[in-house]
């Protein structure tokens, strides 16, 4: 019972098998990518002419003068002319290739139909050469050496993606070949039938290294096809969440717009006792008008061109500085250091502002109280660098490789329950290098963080 399962378990393998040799032999490209496979590959096989036909030109022109230094030596060989007429066809052959395959890659006029017949044109002297050495090599039976030969079969099935069609006349070609070649030589009857069986070998060998070839740039083709389309599909959901999400955020703001001002009205008028409540209303409308700004910002894909004007850096980051000691709860929690007395770069003041309020608001949000926000200033190898640097909680290290992504998950509530939703990092870079520079972090647990900006710097 086990050898008759076995059995039918082999003979399964065995027919499976062999339908996927007779599909291959059938294998088609589909019909939906059909047209630009043949279009895509015709020109690589051009490309291929024109590599192929480079090399073996220089290859025959320096066996060309090799024969000049060892031309007594040389006539010494059987079949000497017929070698030197191989040569010199191959170098006229060949450097015809390389002008046509040239003209056929920069010309936008050559048809599909074209470029396949230059290739079947050269695919046919490949075989035709080759077999012309092995033919000289073997004495006029090409079936005593094959060697050369098999490098032009090889080279035809490796080099170049070919339809049925052309497969099947190549295969014809080679049989052909090999009929042809018992002409020349008188010989014997078993003799000549075992060239045509070669002939027969070798166009079978040919045919099916050339349809497993032609198979496998088929699927290669299709896959990078069908990547292409789906990357486009997420493109297009993307656009699609983009326009929806700025679409809702659009219709929040004015809302919330309301809301604020309405709140703040209340609160003006209970100035000397405003409610609590009133005043967390107002709280929570602004807070969700930044985030809706945020979110809109984020889904811009047609931004502007940014627009900046020459600014002297050292006064603007004292600006910066004095509006957070103003607003902070302790004097003195932004101090600014600087080596250079003036630097200038151009920055759009309102969008840096926003970095660098940013940067600062997140270094106050994960540090105690009573610590300092420091910023740094410096000018080298035509760079300004700004340093903003605190001494909080830190950023754990699994943490900091999406720190700057969009809706990162590195967001984490500050000290004080102040909630992230993991935008403003992004928007930071993004302005950033719309300036032309970088923003980079460093931070270690329990001992601080420290962002750089580095801009280009006005001479």
């Amino acid at each position: 019972m086990d050898f008759f399962l076995a059995k039918v378990r082999y003979n399964s393998i065995f027919v499976v098998k062999y339908a996927g040799l007779i599909n291959l032999f059938k294998y088609q490209t589909p019909s939906k990518y059909a047209l630009a496979f043949r279009d895509t590959y015709s020109f690589i096989n051009v490309k291929q002419i024109k590599l192929l036909s480079t090399a073996l030109f220089a290859l025959s022109v320096c066996v060309r003068i090799t024969s000049l230094f060892y031309s007594e030596e040389l006539r010494q060989v059987p079949n000497i002319m017929e070698y030197n007429i191989s040569n010199l066809t191959q170098l006229t052959a060949y450097f015809c290739f390389i002008v046509l395959s040239t003209i056929a890659i920069r010309s936008k006029n050559w048809t599909i139909t074209q470029r396949n017949l230059l290739t079947l044109a050269f695919t046919l002297f490949l075989l035709s050469i080759t077999f012309f050495i092995s033919y000289i090599y073997s004495q006029h039976n090409t079936r005593n050496t094959l060697t050369v030969f098999l490098m032009g079969v090889v080279m035809v099935s490796i080099f170049f993606s070919l339809e049925f069609k052309y497969i099947a006349i190549l295969a014809v070609f080679v049989v052909l070949l090999f009929v042809i070649g018992m002409v020349v030589p008188s010989l014997s009857p078993i003799q000549g039938l075992f060239n045509v069986i070669a002939g027969v070998i070798l166009a079978f060998v040919l045919y099916i290294c050339s349809r497993y070839s032609y198979f496998f740039k088929s699927q290669h083709f299709i896959q990078l096809k069908q990547l292409e389309e789906k990357n486009e599909e997420i493109n297009n959901l993307n656009r699609l969440k983009g326009e929806i999400l700025a679409f809702v955020a659009h219709d929040l703001r004015t809302p919330l717009n309301n809301i604020e001002a309405l709140s703040g009205i209340v609160i003006e008028e209970e100035y000397s006792n405003p409610k609590p409540e009133m005043q967390m209303i107002l709280s929570a409308a602004v807070h969700a008008k930044h985030i809706i700004n945020d979110l809109i910002e984020v889904v811009q894909e047609d931004r502007k061109p940014l627009q900046v004007q020459k600014t002297e850096m050292i006064s603007y980051l004292e600006r910066i500085c004095v509006s957070w000691q103003s607003n902070a709860d302790q004097p003195r929690r932004v101090e600014l250091s600087a080596n250079e007395k003036s630097i200038v770069a151009s920055i759009n003041a309102t969008k840096f502002t926003r970095v660098l309020d940013n940067l600062i608001g997140n270094g106050i949000k994960f540090s105690p109280p009573d610590s300092q926000i420091q910023i740094s200033a410096s000018a080298s190898k035509g760079l300004c660098t700004i340093r903003i640097k605190d001494f909080g909680i830190g950023i754990p290290e699994h943490l900091q490789g999406m720190l700057f992504d969009q809706f990162s998950k590195a967001g984490r509530p500050g000290l004080r329950g102040e909630k992230s939703i993991g935008l403003g990092l992004h928007i930071s870079r993004q302005i950033i290098e719309q300036h032309g520079g970088r923003l980079t972090v460093e931070s270690k647990e329990n001992e601080g963080t420290a962002f750089t900006i580095s801009l280009p710097v006005l001479d």
